[in-house]
């Protein structure tokens, strides 16, 4: 990594060549005082506070890049550094007082680096709103991730039930219908323990692109669980929505997925359940579409002779 010096050598060059040639003036124009006059009190301070302002500058030369706002703060400090350092040294050299320039080198620096100080800082400022919203909008992606199924590109549970909260509010709002298609794959457990789980795995990957490919572009397709798949169809009654499933059904059947190791093919089966919204809430509506598929699962009565 570049070290502080090759990166602003030239902010830290021209401030060392500031600071030789206000010595060099003050030695050319005055004389040494005696220890005796000296105030260390006054040394003290403003040595201290032109090294302080030395600390300054490289801190924050370290820390931000280069650009407008660096350049700001770093020339900002450079000036109130120069004018405590012509102020520290007319504590050890005497200028007479017929020389009115030290007064200006003094003074003159020091509102100055204030106000591109200011300045700099009030960007910096900026700087940092812009991060923070930056940083905030990162970690809403990041938790909209989460909500998502590693496996599939789709909605996982938790996104589904987000997603149907606010379509049943819409729903109402607008006065329209709301359905719910599930599709569970049939003995899915013998997939996996037949061929198995990286095989069930592109099982549910090809199914997931069946079912999407047999939606309209409105509807919503999320994975439940497992080999459980929900569809949030909007502005769609309950017959639409059974004959949806029941396409969903037949396409599944018809599915022709072959096994990557022996490129068997595999007879895939679906059960389908489909319920409209009435006066449900996301957690009720989901309790009466498991229950709906519960009864399409179960095994028809044989009928007695």
């Amino acid at each position: 990594m570049p070290s502080l010096f090759k990166l602003h050598r030239l902010k830290l060059a021209g401030l060392l060549l500031a600071a030789n040639l206000g010595l060099l003036l003050h030695l050319a124009a005055g004389d040494l005082k005696p220890a005796a006059q000296w105030v260390w009190l006054d040394i003290l301070g403003e040595g201290g506070s032109a090294l302080l302002c030395l600390v300054w500058l490289g801190l924050v030369l370290k820390s931000r890049p280069a650009g407008r706002v660096t350049n700001f703060l770093a020339l900002g400090l450079g000036l109130v550094f120069f004018s405590w350092w012509v102020d520290a040294l007319d504590e050890f050299i005497q200028i007479p007082d017929a020389i009115g320039w030290d007064n200006w080198l003094e003074s003159a620096p020091m509102p100055l680096g204030l106000i591109l100080l200011t300045f700099g800082l009030y960007h910096w400022h900026h700087e940092q709103l812009a991060i923070s919203a930056q940083m905030e909008k990162r970690e809403r992606l990041f938790r909209e991730h989460r909500l998502f199924d590693k496996l599939t590109p789709l909605g996982a549970a938790d996104y589904l039930r987000l997603q149907l909260e606010q379509s049943l509010a819409l729903a109402r709002d607008e006065q329209q219908a709301l359905s719910l298609v599930i599709v569970d794959l049939d003995d899915f457990s013998a997939i996996n323990r037949l061929y198995g789980h990286a095989e069930g795995d592109r099982v549910l990957q090809v199914l997931t692109q069946l079912l999407l490919l047999n939606l309209r572009r409105q509807d919503l397709l999320c994975r439940l669980a497992g080999d459980r798949f929900v569809v949030l169809l909007p502005n769609t009654g309950e017959r639409q929505a059974r004959q949806l499933a029941e396409e969903l059904q037949a396409a599944v059947a018809h599915l022709a997925h072959k096994t990557s190791q022996h490129g068997e093919r595999l007879q895939l089966r679906a059960t389908t359940a489909s319920v409209m919204a009435l006066q449900d809430d996301a957690q009720s509506l989901l309790q009466r579409l498991n229950l709906a598929l519960a009864k399409a699962k179960q095994p028809p009565y044989a009928c007695s002779a």
